[in-house]
């Protein structure tokens, strides 16, 4: 031990895996990186470092919830874990944001090496997934910090892709003239941008009317379902519905059931959920889903737990690149999130879907991610 090394890294080495989880406090763990940094491009051929003593060679996924999107990342993930011969497992939270707290700390207790979490409430989890980063454990977050490696997407971008789509669509098929519902999840900070880029692409319209512009109460299919069930009563006649795919999705079921479906509208999603794909497949209103390819970012994280625990450098940070799905692409599309280890293994076709930033391993571990990052200029 050199003079003058961190306490926290002196409590990790003077006791054992399972006594460090109890003894390792907040005020002895690091801050990670608190202050927004700007990542350099991830260098593939960093130096490797020491692998993690005393953690199992397995990964888990903190799971918030069943939609598409986040089951898309669990296979993604298995996939990966399958190919690298790590341990995989699951826990659903079910929303229930201290449920989540529980099931990382039972991660955390059973040693385990790498864990992926999509969190139901990012301030309250951020103590149990820094315990799990001092304990020497590869933490990949999906959008909110801290992490050891987070992931993002080019929020604004996305919302912008969507809204552009959507307001194309407006000029050109429906005369410049549409009621709108914005079904948004502002509450959340981090996804806060995509909104405000869809209600930027569409305020120049003179004939938009932005009849609804709220946050479901559940971010899933019941909770568009039911927070559309409500706009419909003061608002029956909607031309165009936009959102995360698994709200709008909810808030087509409830246009159908009363009856107000029409083929000239335009649904539009983001996530590339399945039935989405299969809504845009029969050619009705879902027409188009800004994909994340959840799948195939699930098995990058995969990758790079299991590079972790050998002992190698992995990305800080990695954009989950925005690209419209329409009937045209869709073919593509559906192949490479069945077969995510080839699009991860040809440097091109990841490259379409997936760009890395800045370089940690076991022994930097104290450079975590600690701010909402993201690779855009505010």
């Amino acid at each position: 031990m050199k003079p003058g090394a961190p306490t926290w890294l002196v409590a990790l080495i003077a006791c054992t895996a399972i006594t460090c989880n109890a003894s390792v406090s907040a005020e002895e763990g690091p801050a990670g990186i608190t202050v927004p940094r700007v990542f350099g491009p991830f260098d593939r051929n960093a130096a490797r470092c020491n692998p993690p003593p005393s953690l199992n060679k397995s990964l888990a996924f903190a799971q918030d919830n069943e939609r598409e999107f986040v089951k898309g990342i669990a296979r993604g993930l298995a996939m990966a874990a399958k190919d690298r011969g790590l341990g995989f497992s699951v826990s659903i939270a079910n929303n229930d944001a201290r449920k989540m707290i529980e099931q990382v700390e039972g991660f955390r207790s059973a040693v385990a090496g790498g864990l992926v979490v999509a969190p139901v409430d990012p301030v309250s989890l951020a103590p149990a997934l820094r315990t799990m980063i001092w304990q020497g454990a590869y933490v990949g977050a999906v959008v909110p910090p801290p992490a050891t490696s987070l992931l993002n997407a080019p929020q604004y971008l996305t919302g912008k892709t969507l809204g552009d789509a959507a307001s194309n669509y407006i000029r050109t098929k429906l005369d410049g003239k549409a009621n709108v519902v914005l079904l948004t999840h502002d509450s959340l900070q981090f996804l806060a941008p995509r909104f405000a880029a869809m209600r930027d692409a569409l305020k120049d319209l003179p004939g938009v009317d932005v009849v609804a512009d709220i946050s479901p109460p559940t971010v899933n299919k019941e909770g568009g379902y039911r927070m559309m069930q409500t706009i419909l009563l003061a608002h029956p006649d909607i031309d165009v519905v936009l959102g995360a795919d698994t709200v709008v999705l909810g808030a087509l079921q409830a246009v159908r059931e009363a009856g107000k479906v029409r083929p000239h509208q335009f649904f539009g999603g983001i996530d590339g959920e399945a039935e989405a794909v299969d809504e845009m497949k029969k050619g009705g209103p879902y027409k188009i889903s800004i994909s994340l390819a959840s799948s195939v970012f699930g098995y990058a994280m995969g990758q790079h737990a299991a590079d972790w625990l050998d002992g190698k450098s992995i990305p800080q940070a990695m954009d989950i690149l925005p690209s419209a799905l329409t009937a045209a692409n869709i073919a593509r599309y559906e192949a490479d999130l069945e077969n995510p280890a080839a699009v991860f293994n040809d440097p091109a076709r990841r490259d379409a879907y997936l760009r890395m930033y800045g370089n940690i391993c076991y022994d930097t571990r104290d450079q975590y991610v600690s701010f909402p990052w993201s690779s855009e200029r505010k």
